[in-house]
């Protein structure tokens, strides 16, 4: 005779099921609680109840109806104990309600968890990770953890948690038999392609916040974070996150905490497991997971005071969407003045020339990034004193660079740009590119120049800069012209006087030709300014009516 219907029960507010009154209340103490009371607030004999934050939802409730329907018996495997005993606890399927409980029977089967395969440990935790709460209150996760932590234990040598392999081996077997074959590794991190240990990539499976319960049942979460081993696994596991971006499974506020402790592992090693490439490793995978400032200000005070010993790749850190550019520009400085502050007046020349050298080869690298700013441009050039250069020409080149790659850059912007240069450590050759290019303020080729000589210091430099970059009209203008072509050979007279009692007379000769192409320079752009302005006032005479919404040209 079949049971009747006469119980509705509402799973999470997602379904409803219809069951036997009877035989569910025959299993289940907090639905015999349930529904009295439910009875007692209606007075309706065939009530419907609620039954909010059910472990498993759904799927979970369906396995305890079928279990009671069959008379108390159901098949407990690996992939079902843990929701199963989750369920029993929530509806208190115990021994109060019959001698035949589903409580019983999940705590037998779990009692052999510590002579599970690896795998089996693995899977039964992350099954709790759907109702973790509920695992994590009755125990269950801290029991299956206590399991996962006596495997590695077990296959692992004396050092804690230390042994690891060239590739994941996805098994405590297989380390077993790298260990008596006398397979031995260096467990230090001092490069991006260190061997992970045998379990490293078998827990990446797991949710952070089961990590965080792993990690705390070590005493090794956040500031406790002292172990080496462990924290290389915290980099492997953030590593894979990252990697698993494309499934959807990354969000990085969830991985904070697990990059904090990383971060605060890695600065209790230092230098002395971690190169300085190591350490850029490092930055670039805990760098998306919202890093604490103070933890992040650590790192890169590390990094910084290994700055010499850096390459061109490892400050090529990627500046991301926030930064509008191509490369983190501002990380770049930041570490720059982090080496100059931590070493102060006691830094060694050599290395500080190092630094200068790299952050010249890094300046040729940004330049052609379209969204780099001058001031970004300025603020690495400008970040090191002037003795870390024996030659600005590398400086120069970037600055070339640039400008070739952002064209509409004003002549106010160009001579700004310029300002970061040491004119008297240029060698002369690239003095003479300098004067020769196109893209280069016609009044800091002049300076540029005239640093070269003494004698060629007295020229007027200022005055015919301003004059130049000005706008000048009619015969004002050519007579101006004519009065610096008078200064200019009257000095270069006198120059050639001297250059023939003194020795380079050869390089005054080349340097006087290069002040004559720049005076020729600025008469052209002066000629074809007049030349615009004759077309603008014909313009204006033919449209009259459009003078007003002619722009200015000149």
């Amino acid at each position: 005779m079949s049971e009747p219907c006469n119980l509705q029960v509402h799973v999470n507010g997602r379904q409803t099921f219809f069951l036997s009154q009877r035989i569910m209340c025959k299993y289940s103490t907090k639905l015999r609680k349930i529904i009295k009371q439910e009875k007692r607030r209606v007075q309706i004999k065939n009530p419907g109840i609620r039954v909010d934050d059910f472990p498993g939802g759904p799927d979970g409730f369906e396995l305890v109806s079928r279990f009671c329907y069959n008379n108390g018996d159901t098949p407990i495997t690996v992939s079902n104990v843990s929701l199963l005993h989750c369920c029993a606890v929530f509806l208190g399927m115990t021994e109060k309600a019959t001698a035949v409980n589903l409580l019983h029977q999940t705590e037998v089967f779990l009692d052999g968890i510590f002579h599970w395969p690896w795998k089996d440990i693995l899977t039964c935790l992350k099954n709790c990770e759907p109702f973790f709460p509920s695992a994590e209150s009755c125990g269950l996760v801290e029991k299956l953890l206590c399991s996962l932590l006596t495997k590695i234990a077990q296959n692992s040598d004396a050092n804690s948690l230390s042994v690891s392999s060239s590739s994941s081996s996805s098994s405590p077997e297989t380390a077993r038999t790298l260990s008596t074959q006398g397979v031995c590794y260096n467990g230090s991190m001092s490069s991006r392609k260190t061997a992970a240990a045998w379990w490293f990539q078998d827990l990446t499976i797991l949710s952070p916040k089961t990590i965080e319960h792993f990690l705390r049942s070590l005493g090794s979460y956040g500031a406790e974070n002292n172990n080496l081993v462990l924290t290389r696994f915290l980099l492997h596991y953030l590593k894979t996150a990252i990697q698993n971006n494309d499934k959807n499974l990354y969000i990085p506020t969830e991985y904070t905490g697990l990059a904090d402790t990383a971060v605060h592992g890695v600065v209790q090693m230092g230098s002395t497991a971690f190169s300085c490439r190591g350490l850029f490793w490092v930055l670039r995978i805990v760098s998306g997971f919202g890093l604490g400032r103070e933890k992040r200000g650590a790192l890169e005070r590390l990094i910084g005071e290994m700055l010499d010993q850096a390459t061109l790749d490892d400050l090529l850190v990627s500046g991301g969407s926030s930064n509008g550019g191509a490369y983190d520009v501002n990380l770049v400085v930041r570490l720059i003045r982090l080496f100059a502050h931590c070493y102060g007046d006691d830094v060694s020349l050599h290395r500080m020339k190092r630094v200068g050298e790299l952050v010249d080869m890094y300046l040729g690298e940004i330049g052609p990034d379209p969204n780099l700013k001058i001031s970004k441009f300025l603020g690495v050039a400008e970040s090191l004193p002037d003795f870390a250069r024996d030659s600005f020409d590398h400086v120069y080149r970037a600055i070339d660079i640039y400008l070739e790659s952002h064209p509409s850059v004003s002549l106010e912007g160009r001579s700004k740009l310029c300002r970061c240069l040491n004119y008297k450590k240029l060698s002369l050759e690239a003095c003479k590119d300098l004067a020769m290019n196109p893209r280069i303020p016609p009044r800091i080729a002049v300076q540029a120049l005239a640093s070269q000589h003494p004698s060629a210091a007295t020229l007027r430099t200022e005055e015919f800069a301003s004059d130049n970059d000005g706008s000048v009209t009619g015969s004002t203008s050519c007579h101006k012209i004519d009065d610096y072509q008078l200064v200019l050979y009257k000095n270069n007279e006198s120059d050639d006087g001297r250059s023939k009692s003194e020795e380079g007379g050869e390089e005054e000769e080349e340097m006087k030709t290069n002040l004559e192409r720049m005076q020729w320079r600025v008469v052209e752009l002066e000629k074809v300014c007049r030349e615009m302005k004759g077309q603008m006032a014909r313009m204006v005479k033919l449209s009259p009516q459009q003078n007003r919404h002619l722009p200015r040209m000149c």
